[in-house]
């Protein structure tokens, strides 16, 4: 069986997974929509091109990949669920929690169709590692984190402004950028039920965040803390997890931009009593990044072979959006200035 493809949504993330469904044997690309083509063309490379969504789900596909602005993809997504198409969507799932309810809603009436969200971090080697030492329970229970996520500016790297206009996009570099580590955070620890916060635009000036501080504790006491920004003039990825024998450290993450240094883990192994501050560590460094593509062979091979998505569900991605905005929701000010929902009263 090959999946015949459609992306909607060709900028640098459309593009980035084209290079994954060109590599997939399974897989085959049909054909792409963007608002810079013009309806029934061509591309140099043969693929045929639409300049929206709604004409890109006449051809004949088997998967959606949505890779659109935060206000089009849930419309895209749900779109693509009535047309009968598994759906493959990238983070965030929306502008805010309602847009994620409706998506659920309508998936539910297709159980037939999967979708999957586009959390790609949790595919970094990294992040499978600790995984796998926290699932083995190798270092005991998880006491705290502490994690980073933060870039020089809310737009970066030749992308669009839409990102830093609410009205399109929902939220700013806490909903862009620190959605993972959010996510990240929550699949490490579980789920986290108080929440304070901080949340800022006062250097870059738009009607979205620059920076968001947050601290936040499960019902299982662990603790949280977290600085999503706009303003880490060098670009930096790091998140401390102390257990109650030692800890693991996430520095750096390989991206395209390759600005934000060599992805690590540190195993920390610890005995409080003995080692004074100083306990043993090993650091393994990791030279590729695999995430992109190993995130669409799961999804495609829950499609074929009809298995359950279990990983990105849909769940994932409402819990995530959720967080969000109870980070959003605690800053009172910020709460009052935008009009903030409670998102724990659907």
């Amino acid at each position: 069986m090959v999946l015949r493809v459609g992306i909607a949504g060709y900028g640098v993330v459309g593009k980035r997974r084209r290079e994954c469904v060109d590599r997939h044997p399974e897989m085959e690309m049909i054909a792409i929509c963007d608002q810079v083509f013009t309806d029934d063309t061509f591309t140099a490379d043969g693929l045929r091109s639409h300049q929206n969504y709604k004409s890109l789900l006449e051809e004949n596909l088997d998967v959606l990949i949505v890779c659109l602005t935060n206000k089009i993809a849930p419309e895209a997504t749900i779109a693509g669920l009535e047309k009968g198409l598994h759906v493959f969507c990238e983070k965030p799932p929306g502008r805010d929690v309602e847009d994620i309810i409706k998506v659920i809603e309508t998936e539910h009436k297709h159980p037939s169709q999967k979708l999957m969200y586009g959390f790609n971090h949790r595919y970094h080697d990294s992040v499978q590692e600790a995984m796998r030492i926290i699932n083995a329970n190798e270092l005991g229970k998880i006491i705290n984190l502490r994690g980073v996520y933060g870039k020089a500016q809310l737009i970066t790297f030749n992308q669009s402004d839409w990102r830093t206009k609410r009205e399109i996009s929902g939220g700013g570099v806490l909903l862009d950028q620190g959605i993972h580590m959010v996510d990240l955070m929550r699949l490490f620890a579980g789920e986290f039920i108080n929440v304070h916060s901080f949340v800022e635009n006062s250097f870059w000036n738009y009607d979205v965040e620059d920076n968001a501080y947050a601290i936040m504790r499960t019902k299982d006491g662990v603790v949280a803390m977290m600085n999503s920004s706009a303003t880490q003039w060098r670009h930096r990825f790091h998140l401390d997890i102390n257990f109650e024998k030692g800890s693991l450290i996430l520095g750096g993450i390989l991206s395209g931009s390759k600005s934000y240094g060599a992805e690590t883990l540190t195993i920390v192994s610890s005995s409080p009593k003995k080692d004074c501050g100083d306990p043993k560590e090993t650091t393994i460094r990791y030279n590729t990044d695999p995430s992109w593509y190993a995130e669409i062979k799961e999804f495609s091979d829950c499609v074929i072979n009809d298995k359950k998505i279990t990983t990105g569900t849909s769940n994932d991605a409402l819990q995530t959006m959720k967080l969000v905005y109870k980070i959003y929701y605690a800053d009172k000010k910020w709460q009052q200035t935008y009009n903030i929902k409670n998102p724990d009263i659907e």
